[in-house]
């Protein structure tokens, strides 16, 4: 059998940013950096962010593999598992992408320089990846192979994991088991194995119930519809979503949305219902910067800064504080969170490096998240602290990510099955008459 011929992946900025180590994620293929990329991610190895990071550790990367030159000469990456890597520094190509789309822009340098090399390397194949959809359009007009960077992309994410499914029931004793009992065998309901944490309605006739399978007693328990801190569920996914917020044996939650399905409510009233098993509740969400600069240009200190961007979490503590008149203990109990800092919002770019104990953690807008934020969020996860991300898999803010390839959705698809976690997507809008109008007909 002829051995497969080895394709060169010109790497683009916008990957290096999105993964640090993706010049590892090719196989046996070559991979070639423009010194153009060079000097871009040199522009942001200063600062706090994902991307500050990212440079930095691709930078040290970098310097380890220069012990010869990477200027003039092919160097293996890995030894025999992976290919080799090279910087490009001739961009004299024809034709030029100076001229062709005018101006002298890093991206056209980044064109030349892989329109250069597809000429020097005329009997392979060379491909331009990058996350920026406009660059490949003009990779294309080239006649230069580009494409998406698709590691740790999800492929079907129509299909993704919902956390729950309806099982018709043929026998109504099961119903009637389940809420006498409040269990039954795995085996009574389902003809399959379930999911660990995976949550059923359950019906048959006129009767129903809710259920989850519970893998450490392997059956299926029922779910009540309980409240906490004010905030009732109003359908079978906001029960499920309360459930796994209370449930204590699972660590890990995410719960996925549209606007207006109660996400973020949920998770703050199931926290403040919690607050005694926790030493502090933290919020966060990321911060998505307006004209891509850092928070660090916003005027006042770091709180000042932040809390524009965390408005909606303010918002749906009041909603919660409503619930109760200013006389009420719980009412009162909110605002002493707060001053006490027992209930604080943190932004994420301080999160890196720390052990997070005895904390409740939810961290709202988590589809703006790369999945490397997602791991460095859990990865800082100590004793007795409990993670809940909430988002919507469809509605992101940040460049270079998309439904396949954000953190949440990575999150979902890779982390399903395990005893620790739970998902549930909640379909239904429960804003108000005139939201749900809004979100399905405009």
């Amino acid at each position: 059998m002829a051995r497969k011929k080895r394709k060169i992946f010109v790497l683009d900025t916008s990957v290096i940013l999105h993964d640090f180590d993706s010049i590892y994620n090719f196989e046996e293929h070559d991979v070639a950096i423009p010194v153009t990329v060079l000097e871009e991610v040199d522009q942001f190895k200063k600062g706090n962010t994902i991307n500050n990071f990212h440079a930095r550790e691709f930078i040290r990367n970098m310097d380890k593999l220069s012990h010869t030159d990477l200027m003039q000469n092919w160097i293996p990456l890995n030894g025999s598992t992976h290919g080799k890597l090279k910087v490009l520094v001739d961009e004299e190509s024809e034709p030029d992408a100076m001229k062709m789309f005018g101006g002298m822009k890093n991206d056209h340098r980044i064109l030349n320089a892989t329109m250069k090399l597809s000429q020097l390397e005329a009997k392979r194949s060379v491909v331009l990846v990058t996350k920026d959809i406009n660059l490949r359009l003009k990779a294309r007009a080239m006649n230069l192979y580009a494409e998406d960077y698709e590691t740790g992309k999800i492929k079907d994410v129509d299909h993704l994991y919902s956390g729950k499914s309806e099982i018709i029931v043929s026998d109504s004793s099961i119903i009637d088991k389940i809420y006498t009992d409040g269990f039954v065998a795995v085996d009574e309901v389902l003809d399959f194995k379930p999911l660990c944490n995976q949550y059923f309605i359950l019906k048959c006739d006129s009767n129903s119930a809710l259920g989850f399978y519970n893998p450490r007693e392997n059956r299926i328990e029922r779910v009540t519809k309980d409240q906490s801190y004010g905030i009732k569920p109003r359908n079978a996914e906001q029960t499920f979503a309360l459930h796994a917020i209370m449930n204590t044996d699972i660590q890990l939650v995410s719960i996925s949305g549209s606007a207006g399905t109660g996400k973020t409510l949920l998770a703050l009233a199931g926290a403040l219902e919690q607050r005694r098993e926790y030493r502090q509740i933290y919020l966060a969400r990321p911060i998505v910067p307006l004209s891509n600069k850092d928070i660090g240009f916003l005027p006042g200190d770091i709180k000042s800064k932040i809390n524009p961007y965390m408005q909606p979490l303010w918002d749906n503590l009041s909603f919660i504080k409503n619930q109760y008149s200013e006389k009420d203990k719980e009412f009162k109990k909110i605002d002493e969170l707060v001053e006490q800092e027992k209930l604080h919002i943190v932004p994420l770019a301080y999160i890196r490096g720390r052990s997070i104990s005895n904390i409740i953690f939810i961290v709202d807008e988590a589809q703006n998240l790369t999945p490397h934020e997602i791991k460095t969020i859990i990865t800082r996860a100590g004793e007795n602290t409990k993670i809940i991300f909430t988002g919507d898999v469809f509605q992101i803010d940040t460049p270079y990510l998309d439904s396949q390839s954000n953190g949440l959705s990575y999150l979902i698809d890779r982390v399903k099955d395990n005893p620790l976690y739970a998902h549930i997507t909640l379909e239904k809008g429960e804003r108000s008459d005139l939201a749900n109008l809004g979100s399905k007909l405009l």
